[in-house]
């Protein structure tokens, strides 16, 4: 497993942990689960994008 350490804005953070929650429930794991969705979901765009050119 690789490891990520970042710095992002305090309000995206406390949006993001408030749906994560929601979503995914307060079980262990949680964040890293939501983060990787997240991430899976930009790589997707950003690809698709890439082809459209």
């Amino acid at each position: 497993m690789g490891k990520i350490n970042l710095t992002i804005n305090d309000e995206l953070e406390r949006e993001f942990r408030e749906m994560a929650y929601k979503v995914k429930g307060m079980k262990k794991g949680f964040l890293t689960d939501a983060t990787e969705e997240a991430i899976k979901v930009w790589l997707k765009s950003v690809k698709s994008k890439e082809t459209s050119r």
